[in-house]
């Protein structure tokens, strides 16, 4: 008896192409053992001979050979390499380099000395395609064809290999096994391996879906160093690349940003007769050159690790941040005035640096500013031109710059917390009892924060705006445009933070574990922590007090 029918819903494979049914077959397929085969390859990333960046694909690497199975190898397709094997019999064969040698072999093997090539079935199948791709070091310098000829023996085993992950052991892994079996040594150094490129809801690009922008449209719109550029602001190592417009956007503002400010510098008029360097564009310089100096090691490290988007974040900032809003504005001339020749050359110098560095990712426009510098020989071009090299740092001119920087800050705060204008020049005074270290930068300072002088005193002078940088306690003179109201807001915020981070480093030090255990020179950072806050704390609760004393 029927009790019931009921539907079951199963997968059912279909050709991509014809929609037909995908039914399995048991199949005579040609297989390579790999278990001793693999081993050395396994070896050589487990010995970092050879190294996989990011590091994290070390141990996908590591699982896939441990648990390596044998390599079916024969694919029924109608193209590709044919299997080199040629049966004399419905179930004998032999494996040759050829046919003649296929039939000598076969006429061994079969005792059958009558054989002809006529009574050879060569096997129809074809290779792997990967069985082909795993040579692609070897055979680039035609090194199976002619071994040990020049071009193997200078380029083997080559630098690096850029390839993305989802072809780890399909490709990478079978080139290196094929690297130690055929020539007993590895194909390449290291494996960089990039992400795909999705959108920025992380799916997969594709022309179904439609949100694949066109490339070509792309460049139209926003310069091919844009695009560039954008690609590679959202490629962190090994990740995918979640891609949105506004990326080659950024990029090409980038582009406009180093081209305008090329422009400034090349606009400037050059007096000769100026023998003396202002001092602040020495000042401006001597931080520059450390920086820059600083920028390139950073850059190398991240190049050396393949972190490429790092690499470019490091040059952006440098650009952007340091050289155009810091270097060009300390250095550059007064409106319609020239400028000396030692600060002229000095920037065009740092120019040819940076678009040195710079020319890894945006190729077109560092080529173009770079002829542009100073006259080139005919076809001679930045691709090849020696990348600069990091000379010595001065760690205290750097700190002194950040010392510098943030009191450039806090006047232009003040300033426009006041509605002041930058062009009407103040008095600025530091509190002598709280100076700590030297007072580096002073001209730029001035410069910079339009102020006329920088003087030492004890006392807090009537009608100015302290603030702190670090311990040291400043003034800035501003006679009847103080907004008290909004002074004391500020200067209560900070007391609340100050109170609050004091706190947590009063805790720190009252745990008896941490204070026995932790380093020495840890312990006095926060000794030391503790007593700049307290010493702020004080100074703010004193301004705090004379402020309401005036209302």
């Amino acid at each position: 008896l029927l009790e019931k029918v009921e539907n079951y819903r199963n997968k059912i494979g279909r050709s991509e192409r014809t929609n037909s049914v995908i039914e399995p077959k048991l199949s005579m397929q040609w297989f390579l053992k790999m278990e001793e085969l693999s081993k050395p390859a396994l070896r050589a990333i487990t010995d970092s001979e050879i190294n996989i960046y990011p590091p994290k694909f070390k141990n996908v690497y590591r699982h896939w050979m441990e648990n390596v199975r044998d390599w079916c190898i024969s694919r029924q397709l109608w193209w590709g390499h044919r299997i080199p094997a040629w049966y004399y019999s419905p179930t004998d064969y032999v494996v040759a380099e050829n046919e003649d040698d296929a039939l000598d072999l076969a006429r061994k093997a079969s005792g059958n000395r009558g054989l002809s090539l006529t009574d050879l079935r060569q096997d129809e199948d074809v290779l792997d395609t990967w069985f082909s791709s795993w040579l692609w070091p070897i055979t680039c310098f035609n090194g199976i064809m002619d071994p040990g000829n020049k071009d193997i023996n200078y380029y083997y085993p080559t630098n690096a290999l850029v390839t993305a992950p989802e072809i780890l052991f399909f490709w990478v892994a079978r080139m290196i096994i094929a690297g130690y079996e055929f020539l007993d040594n590895k194909p390449f150094d290291d494996v960089y391996l990039h992400g795909i490129v999705r959108d920025k809801d992380r799916r997969k690009m594709s022309k179904s879906l439609g949100n694949s922008p066109d490339p070509l449209s792309l460049i139209d719109r926003y310069g091919a160093d844009g695009v560039r550029v954008g690609m590679l602001l959202c490629s962190p190592a090994g990740n995918d690349l979640l891609y949105d417009d506004s990326l080659p956007e950024q990029g090409r503002n980038f582009a406009n940003k180093i081209w305008n400010a090329f422009r400034l510098v090349k606009g400037w008029q050059v007096d000769d007769s100026i023998d003396e360097q202002p001092s602040w564009s020495a000042e401006a310089s001597e931080w520059f050159s450390n920086r820059l100096n600083e920028a390139i090691k950073e850059y190398n490290r991240a190049f050396d690790k393949y972190r490429i988007s790092n690499a470019l974040m490091i040059v952006y900032r440098l650009f952007w941040d340091d050289f155009s809003s810091w270097y060009l504005e300390a250095v550059k001339p007064d409106y319609r005035k020239p400028v000396d020749p030692k600060t002229y050359s000095q920037t065009l110098e740092y120019f040819d640096k940076l678009v040195r560095l710079l020319h890894p990712f945006m190729p077109f426009i560092s080529e173009e500013i770079w002829q542009m510098i100073k006259e080139r020989d005919t076809g001679h071009s930045i691709m090849v031109a020696e990348m600069p090299e990091p000379g010595e740092i001065s760690s205290l001119i750097l700190k002194d710059f950040e010392k510098a920087k943030m009191l450039v800050t806090a006047v232009r705060n003040i300033r426009k917390k006041n509605n002041m204008q930058l062009k009407e020049s103040l008095k600025l005074f530091v509190n002598s009892a709280t100076i700590e270290g030297a007072q580096g930068f002073q001209s730029m300072v001035k410069r910079l924060a339009n102020v006329s002088d920088i003087e030492q005193t004890i006392n807090k002078p009537d009608d100015s705006v302290s603030f702190l940088i670090g311990v040291s306690e400043y003034y800035l003179l501003l006679g009847d445009k103080i907004d008290t109201e909004a002074e004391i807001k500020k200067i209560e915020a900070d007391l609340e933070y100050n109170r609050g981070f004091l706190e947590s480093v009063l805790k720190k030090l009252g745990n008896e574990r941490f204070v026995k255990n932790a380093p020495e020179n840890v312990v006095e950072l926060e000794e030391k922590k503790k007593a700049d806050t307290e010493s702020k704390i004080n100074s703010l609760i004193e301004r705090l007090n004379e402020l309401k004393g005036t209302m």
